[in-house]
């Protein structure tokens, strides 16, 4: 993520083809008529689509877009993240902002937005934005459920699966 030096992790990544990108997760009404929308705004189709969420992985600009229907919120920031490749570059980037003296929330291991996920979020935004970064770890089938504490919102995607078996944490 910072540009002031060239971190190892992004020596790989350019070996890798792989990108770090801005995630930006809104809440919408209506997620097919979102999904129609954001399709036709940056040319492609979701890269994954569950029950009241969707994602998009767009090449240009470099962004994850994720869509949680959360009706009655629609047209409302959820949260805010960098994705990277590696929980190597997870940790770097923790290591990082506590020597810069923010705080974070780990969350390891974690089932997230249909995607097992190791990340932490970033405590002391100014305006009290949420910021997640993270690496996905595998596909999930299930949304996921915030862990006991967390102040995570995945609306209505999270609701639809929080009685499920091996739904823990979220994003």
């Amino acid at each position: 993520m910072s540009q002031a030096t060239t971190h190892p992790a992004a020596e790989n990544n350019q070996a890798t083809g792989f990108q770090s990108r801005v995630q930006l997760a809104l809440n919408v009404n209506d997620l097919d008529e979102a999904i129609t929308f954001y399709s036709t705004l940056f040319g492609t189709e979701p890269a994954k689509r569950r029950p009241g969420y969707a994602n998009f992985a767009v090449a240009q600009p470099p962004l994850k877009l994720v869509l949680i229907e959360n009706p009655g919120h629609g047209g409302s920031l959820n949260h805010l993240g960098v994705e990277v490749e590696s929980v190597d570059e997870v940790d770097a980037e923790q290591t990082r902002l506590a020597q810069a003296g923010l705080g974070s929330v780990d969350e390891r291991g974690t089932t997230c937005c249909y995607a097992k996920q190791d990340k932490f979020w970033v405590e002391g935004a100014p305006n009290g934005e949420r910021w997640e970064i993270y690496t996905v770890l595998a596909d999930s089938a299930t949304a996921g459920a915030p862990p006991e504490g967390s102040d995570c919102d995945c609306g209505q995607a999270a609701a639809a699966d929080e009685n499920l078996p091996g739904a823990s944490g979220c994003c």
